[in-house]
């Protein structure tokens, strides 16, 4: 089925704009998505808006959200809706104390997946910040289940699609990343012959749990999940062979916190002695500039001169189109982080709020600064404004991280040269923090590595 011009609008929009928030998107699985055929794409919900972003700009297939009404009466993000060709849901929280009817919803849901369309819901309901997958809801199992044949027509019902959504500082412009991990579709052959009662929506639910679980890392809370993180540098620079591949990087991460989560209740001193281990060197790390790979590279004199002669003259010849970039956006870039201050929003929501807002804020201001130009210099220089503000605006963002990463490595340097057995004693720590972690994931059941309940 060809997309129609709208959603090619907004997947270009939504490719955009993830591309240009987050510093790093791995998708691991796109394979697993049906070329063709009735889907049902169902995710957990961890970043708000971003979220269904993420996905349309990630995964091959066209897909129509779920999405709850509300969201279709904000100009900008309704628009974004209407463009994606969202189904609004009306839920119980939203309509205050009335009923909530979403006869009409169903409907629509099911003749899209009766002609064949892909449908995204996210079935905790809700987005929330903590690593944690929420109860899940009913709706992608009824969507499911009352597709295909489950509705009265004919066909086959609807795939169900389990995709796993993590996140590393999702909130922070440019240093952000996300995975996209697309699991193996929820099976529902058995579920063939049986009415679509309480009973089969519950098992159906349960199954789409269990799957979305096995595709997400889940911590008790997002400290104990920046520590996984931080051992998982630690696991890269001693296993890199290994650790180049995005899936294998991923269960790692899963792994070492379903290990966590075991040995918090059958190994706790060991694994408290642990942690506290890694927070010391983790701060320590953050306390000298140095990184894990500065640690395994080390300072080598030719490679560190010609680190310095290469980053230098990128540096001072860069200036001066990055200078230009800078008063392009200064105004727009700080008017949009005040604005964002002022709304204080949750964890969950603070990339949609920068997005939405920065959506506002960057056009008004570009085009009173177009103004501004155009009564002071003429058509002319305001041409050169306008056909300069895209490649300026992302030369500069290029060059201002550029800058951070020389003096955090400059910071590294200078600190490994006052202490030269700096680097050896931290290397020493790191070994035996990763060999007492190896040691105790020996106590735990590979069931529960794989995902198993203890």
């Amino acid at each position: 089925m060809a997309e129609p011009p709208s959603y090619r609008l907004f997947r270009l929009l939504a490719r955009f704009l993830a591309g240009l928030f987050y510093r790093r998107v791995e998708v691991i699985g796109r394979e697993r998505v049906p070329a063709t055929g009735s889907l049902v794409v169902a995710a957990n919900h961890q970043q708000g808006l971003m979220d269904g972003l993420l996905l349309a700009a990630t995964l091959p297939r066209r897909l129509r959200p779920i999405a709850k009404a509300p969201l279709f009466r904000y100009p900008l993000i309704g628009q974004f809706a209407r463009l994606a060709g969202a189904i609004p849901v009306h839920r119980r929280q939203d309509e205050g104390r009335g009923p909530v009817d979403n006869e009409a919803m169903f409907g629509a849901a099911h003749r899209a997946l009766a002609e064949g369309e892909a449908l995204l819901i996210f079935p905790e309901g809700v987005s929330q910040p903590e690593p944690a997958l929420m109860p899940l809801r009913t709706g992608a199992a009824r969507l499911v289940l009352g597709s295909g044949g489950g509705s009265g027509g004919s066909g086959p019902r609807a795939t169900l699609l389990p995709v796993g959504l993590m996140f590393h500082e999702p909130g922070t412009f440019k240093v952000g990343s996300a995975v996209v991990l697309i699991g193996e579709p929820v099976p529902t052959e058995d579920f063939e012959a049986r009415p679509e009662g309480d009973e089969t929506v519950r098992r159906l639910t349960a199954r789409l749990d269990a799957a979305l679980r096995r595709l997400i890392v889940e911590a008790r809370d997002r400290h104990t999940l920046d520590l996984v993180l931080a051992a998982e540098a630690i696991w890269r620079e001693e296993a890199p062979e290994v650790a180049a591949d995005p899936l294998a990087r991923t269960t790692w991460r899963q792994r070492a916190a379903r290990a966590h989560a075991y040995l918090a209740a059958f190994e706790p001193a060991r694994l408290s002695a642990l942690r506290q281990r890694l927070e010391r060197y983790v701060g320590e790390l953050e306390g000298t500039g140095l990184t894990d790979r500065d640690l395994s590279q080390g300072y080598q004199l030719r490679a560190v001169l010609r680190y310095a002669l290469r980053q230098g003259l990128a540096l001072v010849l860069g200036l001066p189109l990055a200078l230009w970039g800078v008063v392009n956006h200064i105004v727009p870039y700080g008017l949009t982080a005040l604005v964002v201050r002022g709304m204080d929003p949750e964890a969950d929501v603070e990339s949609t709020y920068k997005v939405a807002v920065g959506l506002v804020v960057y056009p008004v201001c570009w085009v009173l600064e177009g103004w501004l130009i155009w009564r002071l210099g003429g058509g002319a220089v305001l041409a050169v404004f306008v056909f300069s503000l895209l490649p300026t605006g992302f030369f500069a963002l290029s060059w201002t991280q550029r800058l951070d990463r020389v003096r955090r490595d400059t910071r590294g340097l200078v600190t490994v040269l006052m202490d030269r057995d700096l680097r050896s004693h931290l290397l020493e720590r790191r070994r035996a923090i990763m060999a007492e972690f190896q040691e105790l994931l020996r106590q735990v059941p590979g069931r529960v590595l794989d995902g198993a309940a203890p």
